[in-house]
């Protein structure tokens, strides 16, 4: 009892956990947050929400980290594989930091906010582990690096209705931000973190997060449920990011999962003068990995579930899935698998072992919807 109750003091709580709780939410620990998986509504209605309408997340568990000073875009530049070299300010950047041997430590969003000023954000899941390695990482360099991640709330409003209810509910003007980028808002009262909104999401729709103090967060989230907007939860989330063919660290990305295997190699600038991993990438492009992220469309209704075996035609292992579903937009039962290479060619047939039984289906385009983002 006393080794159950150690660990159930570890799981932590959003700045919204109350909230959740209040309206019934489905609780479930991720990334050692108690969060919603679903509300009442269930999940269907959560997802099909945002992608007609609009919904808000909880996304208070992620990650935030700030980099400052002289050689602050130096570093920047070491850990990240994307370049940031003379970004403008307000300018987002995805990527990934990659350990030497070009394995992921993590994907995630770096913002620039000022000259010789960086906002990273990073999956909750990895927030000690990302910690460490970057602090680990910052020798040599003359940065202020602080981890700032309990004190910074989030919410995700997403859907083609976004942009309306942001400005109209929430009072703040943002149809002048384009895709992947942000601005800081200062609000009335004494506010130590000032907002940060950006153009950007995990669903594959229009949509902006929202960084601030948790007072101001929990304000947003009162206003918004207030005004009828769909409170969502982490299972729709994942549904709404795997349709768009999103990845999620653990799953299609990982220390033994590289972007190149991933097919995020657009996110890895090779003609950056270094970065930790580079070798390791570039030769792995050049060679060819012998594994690739691809999409599988079943032929059944049967449901892919991660882990399951994929089999090639003569019934050998080839691989396995990382995420599936029946899909809530498209009504197919598709999935990502990391598979080997030779098999990765589009409408190759592979099986899937589900349980006692093997399903045909065929490679396909690892995205089953078209995203809607406003460019």
């Amino acid at each position: 009892m006393a080794i159950k109750l150690e660990l159930e003091k570890k799981v932590k709580q959003t700045c919204l956990h109350d909230k959740h709780v209040s309206a019934n939410a489905t609780m479930v620990e991720f990334g050692g947050f108690d969060m919603p998986l679903l509300y009442q509504s269930g999940i269907a209605q959560e997802h099909h929400a945002v992608r007609e309408h609009v919904g808000v997340f909880d996304v208070s568990h992620m990650g935030e980290i700030t980099v400052k000073g002289k050689d602050a875009e130096r570093y920047v530049q070491h850990i990240f594989t994307n370049d940031v070299a003379g970004a403008p300010v307000g300018k987002i950047y995805y990527g990934m930091m990659c350990y030497e041997n070009g394995g992921t430590v993590d994907d995630l969003l770096v913002y620039k906010m000022g000259e010789n000023d960086f906002f990273l954000v990073i999956n909750a899941a990895n927030i000690d582990k990302d910690w460490a390695w970057m602090q680990e990482k910052a020798a040599g360099f003359d940065i202020d690096l602080q981890n700032r991640s309990d004190y910074y709330g989030q919410i995700a409003v997403q859907g083609p209705e976004a942009e309306h209810i942001v400005e109209t509910v929430l009072g703040l003007p943002c149809a002048e931000l384009s895709f992947y980028t942000c601005k800081v808002f200062e609000v009335a009262g004494s506010n130590p973190l000032p907002p940060i909104i950006s153009r950007t999401g995990y669903t594959g729709e229009d949509g902006f997060e929202i960084y601030a103090s948790h007072d101001y967060i929990r304000e947003c989230w009162d206003k918004l449920i207030a005004a009828g907007v769909q409170a969502c939860g982490l299972g729709c989330r994942d549904t709404l990011r795997f349709e768009v063919g999103l990845p999620l660290y653990g799953d299609e990305l990982s220390a033994d999962i590289t972007p190149i295997m991933a097919g995020l190699g657009l996110f890895v600038k090779l003609d950056k003068a270094e970065f930790i991993g580079k070798e390791a990438l570039a030769r792995q492009k050049a060679e060819g990995p012998a594994k690739k992220l691809v999409g599988i469309e079943l032929f059944d209704k049967a449901i892919p579930r991660h882990g399951y075996t994929v089999l090639n035609m003569e019934g050998e292992p080839i691989g396995e899935v990382t995420t599936g579903y029946h899909t809530l937009s498209s009504d197919k039962s598709v999935c990502m698998a990391l598979i080997d290479a030779q098999y990765a060619k589009l409408d190759t047939e592979v099986q899937i072992q589900i349980r006692k039984k093997v399903f045909p289906g065929k490679v396909v385009k690892k995205q089953f919807y078209n995203k809607n983002y406003k460019k």
